[in-house]
């Protein structure tokens, strides 16, 4: 994992918590590290884990209102579609260039479409147009007016345009009062009566059907807007007479609730005194002639505490403005300064008197602080024991790892002699093959060969007697470190043994010992 610090086994079984440490911040901090890389990537899985399986209310809230706003939708698009008010006659000329077949189109749909023109001059004409009624907007065209030759020829071409148009129905791209009344949703008396005049303004349009209807339907659809945001602000006023009520229905609910607790109280404290008198008609006079005096002297004694806490308040007050006085008094003579200088100064020194001692409180404070930790320091009997374990568990990790690698190191050595001696015997058998055909051709070559081999052999028994020589002896050694490892083993039984009792004896040292102060207390 790449970790900085460097940890051993033993230090983790010893609780070596200086070294242990480090790498728990490190570790801690790799965790928070990949926490935060993957965070985001986890939240947007298991957000999309969640949404497979299971739904929140706002969704349930959307899928319900879904069905109904995409009807509303498809309404409004259905209502305000693009409607054909004029159609071009089967007689009329025919169009050449692609620009009179586009304006003749928008015509029909009830859309001007011309020469870009001044700005003034637009929003004057504008203004004209809508400032007059449509039964005068024939007269209205008819009146001389400052446009340039440009709009006086694009007027006359969408004059002749239209006079090879016809009027669609009359039924046709009209809006009714109930369709007006189902977008606006509401079933109040004055918005009623809005949706009644516009079908009488509808009804009063309908019957003109001249080329002049454009300005007609540029006003129609003023008059609409403006009737929509005089509905806005109806729904507006009534949704905050809605919530007025509201409020004023919820104060009212509160008032009747603590009338109600009001009412409850009172007949409480009715019954109560009904009780009491019924307890003071059947107790003794007597007592109750006493208990009245107690009651009014007590009533009395508070009356007398207050009177006598707002006297020692006037006399506080008064002696105050005494003292003030004294001191306006005192800042004035200069002969009774001297006092206060000398108090000033016996504070100052007092002052630094009780600074002194507070620092050599601290440092007495240090030096027990420093002793207490080298007395904290010395480990006590539990954590000597814990050490002591500690360390032979290490001392037997050692141990058998150094055990192992001595094992090692033998194996290595023996296979080596092996090895040796083996290489010895191949070369041995090879000069004897090779030089085995040679000895044996004449006789002198086969006694000296002979004499050669008894050589070898009696060299062969005197290694062989070196080695079991030496096997005896590392076997004597052998047993003379047994019976050493046997005393040994001896001496520490012994050594447990007298720690044992040791300890024993101890404890009934101590168990006396708190006999013996407690005889003596």
């Amino acid at each position: 994992m790449k970790c900085p610090h460097r940890l051993e086994p033993h230090q983790i079984q010893g609780l070596d918590f200086i070294h242990i440490f480090p790498v728990v911040q490190w570790l801690v901090k790799r965790a928070i590290e990949t926490r935060e890389e993957m965070g985001d990537y986890i939240r947007s899985y298991s957000i999309s884990q969640f949404q497979k399986t299971h739904r929140l209310p706002e969704d349930d809230e959307f899928l319900q209102r879904k069905e109904k706003a995409i009807k509303t939708v498809t309404d409004i698009f259905e209502v305000y579609k693009p409607q054909r008010k004029y159609k071009r006659q089967k007689g009329a000329e025919e169009l050449l260039d692609e620009e009179s077949k586009v304006h003749a189109t928008l015509l029909e749909y009830g859309r001007r479409y011309g020469f870009s023109r001044q700005p003034g001059k637009t929003e004057q004409a504008e203004d004209k147009k809508i400032a007059l009624p449509p039964g005068l907007a024939a007269a209205g065209k008819a009146e001389p007016c400052d446009e340039d030759d440009l709009q006086a020829a694009e007027e006359l071409r969408i004059k002749t345009l239209m006079t090879g148009m016809a009027a669609m129905a009359t039924e046709e791209g009209k809006l009714t009062a109930s369709t007006v009344g189902q977008i606006v949703g509401l079933q109040s008396d004055e918005i009623k009566q809005i949706v009644s005049e516009y079908a009488e303004k509808q009804s009063e349009l309908s019957a003109e059907e001249r080329p002049e209807r454009l300005g007609a339907a540029q006003q129609h659809r003023r008059k609409v807007a403006s009737l929509n945001k005089q509905i806005l602000q109806k729904n507006k006023l009534l949704e905050e007479l809605q919530a007025k009520c509201t409020d004023l229905q919820a104060k009212c609910t509160e008032a009747k609730k603590t009338l109600t607790e009001v009412k409850s109280y009172s007949e409480k404290l009715d019954k109560e005194l009904a009780a009491l008198e019924t307890i003071e008609s059947q107790a003794d006079s007597s007592i109750l002639q006493s208990l009245r005096a107690l009651v009014a002297m007590n009533e009395n004694l508070k009356s007398q505490e207050q009177e006598f806490k707002a006297h020692c308040r006037e006399e506080m007050e008064r002696l105050q403005q005494n003292i003030e006085n004294l001191k306006a008094e005192a800042v004035e003579n200069a002969e009774e300064q001297e006092p206060n200088k000398i108090i000033e100064q016996q504070y100052k020194t007092e002052k630094d008197k009780l600074q002194k001692i507070r620092l050599l409180l601290a440092r007495r404070n240090r030096e027990i602080a420093i002793l207490q930790r080298r007395i904290d320091e010395v480990p006590s009997r539990a954590e000597l024991t814990q050490y002591q374990k500690r360390f032979i568990e290490l001392y037997s990790q050692v141990s058998a790892t150094h055990k192992e690698t001595k094992q090692f190191f033998t194996l290595y050595n023996t296979l080596d002699d092996k090895k040796v001696y083996l290489e010895k015997e191949v070369n041995l058998l090879n000069s004897i093959h090779d030089n085995f055909h040679q000895a044996m051709a004449s006789s002198g070559s086969r006694e000296q060969f002979l004499r050669q081999m008894e050589q070898i052999v009696e060299g062969i028994k005197q290694n062989r007697m070196k080695m079991e020589k030496k096997k005896q002896e590392n076997k004597m050694r052998r047993d003379q470190l047994n019976d050493e490892y046997l005393e040994l083993l001896e001496k520490q039984r012994l050594y447990f043994k007298t720690v044992k009792e040791f300890k024993e004896e101890c404890r009934k040292n101590e168990m006396l010992l708190s006999k013996l102060k407690a005889s003596s207390s």
